[in-house]
């Protein structure tokens, strides 16, 4: 990529020239982010995913306008008027705004006001007004009369729609009108007469005005949606007339009948062509930020949804809780294999608790039960203070999971390729289970957009969402790194340099070859290049491997290292991993080579003292306040603990045992102004809050973390 380029990504991202220069060639030999952030360290300067993302993305958006400035210079060469200067100056302009600027009079339009008044030959009219010399306008317009123009007044109608396109497509008139739209422009929402009822509940936007700059993206997200859904007219302009008057100094220098001419032109551009097009421009622009600061919310809430700590390797009953149609109860073993499903009803309409009580002591015993996990949906709260009430002859830890896109999950092709023999109500209890377990290893499985920890996940760009969550996906899938001989297809496919053609082929291997015994072995699987084999090892695990390093973060390109560190102590790997006295001898300075920095000596320090080691945070059990199931039983000054359940711009909802969320308004997070509700809480945090206010008509929990003790 050209130096300029290169120069205004880094002025956009805040990174010197070298180290983006370092990742676009990382980038365009193929290695991905993940990569390039944990095993690239020397080359980009040890940065970061977020940082190397950055580079990705403003390398994308460069690469996209040099494709609009080829489009755009053949578009007007094809015209014939791409003369040195217009080409020289296209070619030097690396701004998308002033590109489309440059290019307006040359794109071609569909039949305009203009052009017909062109077609009637007023075009020297047209000129002749806005050079604003002449003297008698009547008599000149008089003789533009004939066959297509039926009188003068007809004739200066026609002149002054080609002014008004003139100056719609001057750039300095565009960045007069850009300029008071960024300065002062509001943006407003009426209701549309006749849908007050039908729009209820956008009763808030019904008229609504306040500076663009200052609305925040989910008030701005809720009046699209409410103009979208037909309920509301939205629009954004500046309040005063100030752009016209800056026209008018700018294009008006006599004082005529030519100057009127002028005055009607800039009026009717304005209102008719400029006004328009530069509020869609910022319609477009806020739409964006908008859609940028929702994504975020929605990434930075799946990023810790992936991230929850998992309960591990253990054997568990898993119910998916229901009235009617009973509790659907299954067995795992440690692996998250199912052993044993049926249905129990321990609550209304048949209250068989005697015989669900007995079934589930009985499976407890008979499989070794370690852990209960219990759906958070419909008879959660019930199912658990029913388990809870029975004695085990074993002490087992009962959690809570969370539903949200079970649902999606156990009626898409995975599960049914997964269970083809189990209906959707078995394979929903198999995935609570194994969320339990594993949330990372099950959550992948279910379109991100399902998982219910989103903030009007369906209004925003939809390729930009997927392509941030699937990101998000791709990094928590990578930091945690996968058991090369237990991850599905699924999970594989996330990993840096596979994809789901190669996670088959691993899988496929595995069945007919039995385990993989050490990460080489991982190159013999069909289609495994020395690319894709570099991009995904180290974030592929083999515990019991002979090589204790094949289950660790360090790469097989870095073995070496190790070997001679190990060679020197004159000791096995297994025993420098072991043991720390022999990690403090190592002298690391002296392991510093053009291949290996110190950078990459850090992370080997780290894998060496916890090799492997899990980076999510151990589970906790939590629990409802007792005799509080739904929202009548909740009284103002009550205080609970409850879970975070989704974060927004605009506070935390959390989950206290009665069926319905409660807000934790951003003004209620703490003791002083916080922006930004992420920066309290965190999702699935264990948290105690009091009730504030009850709205139980409309079933709205208003809560607060305010002075409430947290443990």
């Amino acid at each position: 990529m050209e130096s300029k380029i290169i120069q205004i990504i880094a002025q956009q991202v805040g990174i010197q020239c070298s180290k983006v220069t370092s990742v676009i060639q990382l980038l365009d030999e193929g290695a991905t982010i993940p990569f390039i952030s944990r095993y690239r360290k020397e080359r980009t300067g040890s940065l970061d995913e977020v940082q190397i993302e950055r580079i990705k993305e403003e390398k994308e958006k460069m690469e996209e306008l040099l494709k609009r400035r080829e489009t755009v210079l053949k578009t007007i060469e094809e015209q014939g008027l791409l003369v040195p200067e217009l080409k020289k100056r296209i070619e030097d302009c690396f701004d998308p705004t002033e590109l489309e600027d440059i290019y307006l009079p040359y794109k071609p339009k569909r039949r305009t006001r203009a052009s017909i008044a062109r077609e009637k030959g007023l075009e020297p009219l047209a000129n002749l007004i806005m050079k604003q010399n002449e003297r008698d306008l009547t008599h000149r317009a008089q003789s533009f009369v004939g066959e297509l123009v039926e009188s003068a007044e007809d004739a200066l109608a026609g002149a002054r729609d080609i002014i008004a396109e003139w100056i719609n497509e001057n750039e300095r008139a565009r960045g007069i009108v850009r300029r008071a739209f960024d300065s002062g422009a509001f943006i407003s929402s009426k209701v549309i007469k006749g849908k007050e009822e039908e729009a209820s509940k956008y009763h808030d936007y019904f008229d609504w005005n306040e500076p663009l700059k200052k609305c925040p993206s989910h008030r701005l997200m809720a009046m699209r949606r409410g103009e979208k859904e037909g309920f509301l007219r939205v629009s954004i302009s500046p309040e005063s007339q100030e752009p016209i008057q800056r026209l008018m100094r700018f294009f008006i220098h006599s004082n005529n009948d030519c100057a009127d001419q002028m005055e009607f032109a800039i009026i009717d551009s304005y209102k008719r062509l400029l006004e328009p097009s530069i509020e869609t421009e910022f319609a477009g622009l806020s739409k964006e930020k908008a859609d940028e600061e929702a994504i975020r919310v929605f990434a930075d809430n799946l990023r810790q949804l992936l991230l929850a700590a998992p309960l591990g390797q253990y054997r568990v009953l898993a119910l998916d809780p229901g009235y009617r149609t009973g509790c659907k109860l299954v067995c795992l073993d440690a692996q998250g294999n199912l052993l044993h499903n049926e249905t129990i009803y321990p609550h209304k309409p048949q209250e068989e608790v005697k015989q669900a009580a007995r079934k589930i002591s009985s499976l407890v015993s008979s499989y070794q039960i370690e852990a209960i996990a219990i759906g958070n949906g419909t008879a959660s709260r019930e199912t658990e203070a029913f388990i809870k009430k029975l004695h085990f002859d074993r002490e087992l830890r009962v959690y809570v999971v969370s539903e949200d896109g079970a649902s999606i999950y156990s009626a898409s092709k995975i599960a049914r390729d997964e269970f083809p023999q189990y209906d959707v109500t078995v394979r929903g209890a198999i995935s609570i289970g194994r969320r339990l377990m594993d949330p990372l290893a099950e959550l992948v499985k279910i379109d991100p957009k399902s998982i219910g920890v989103g903030q009007y996940q369906h209004d925003v760009d939809q390729k930009k969402l997927k392509n941030s969550l699937d990101k998000v996906v791709e990094s928590s899938v990578n930091m945690v790194g996968v058991n090369v001989n237990t991850a599905s297809q699924h999970l594989l496919t996330y990993i840096s340099g596979l994809g789901p053609l190669l996670a088959q082929n691993m899988v496929d291997y595995r069945k007919e070859n039995g385990a993989f015994h050490s990460r080489f072995d991982i190159q013999k699987v069909p289609r495994m290049g020395a690319k894709s084999f570099e991009q995904s090892a180290g974030f592929l695990r083999i515990p019991d491997a002979e090589n204790p390093l094949d289950n660790s973060a360090v790469h097989p390109e870095s073995y070496f290292v190790v070997e001679k560190m190990a060679n020197d102590l004159k000791c096995s790997i297994q025993e420098l991993i072991s043991k720390e006295e022999l990690q403090k001898q190592i002298v690391w300075e002296k392991y510093v080579s053009e291949k290996v920095g110190l950078p990459t000596l850090e992370d080997i320090k780290k894998e060496l003292a916890k090799p492997g080691r899990d980076p999510r945070k151990a589970i906790k059990v939590f629990e409802f306040a007792p005799n509080i199931f739904k929202v009548e039983d909740l009284e103002v000054g009550m205080v609970l603990p409850g879970i975070v359940t989704n974060i927004t711009k605009f506070g935390a909802f959390v989950d206290v045992g009665v069926k319905q969320d409660g807000l934790v308004h951003v003004s209620q997070l703490a003791d002083r102004f916080v922006s930004d509700a992420s920066e309290i809480v965190k999702l699935h945090q264990h948290v105690h809050v009091k009730v504030i206010e009850l709205d139980l008509q409309r079933k709205r929990i208003q809560l607060s973390l305010k002075q409430v003790p947290q443990q």
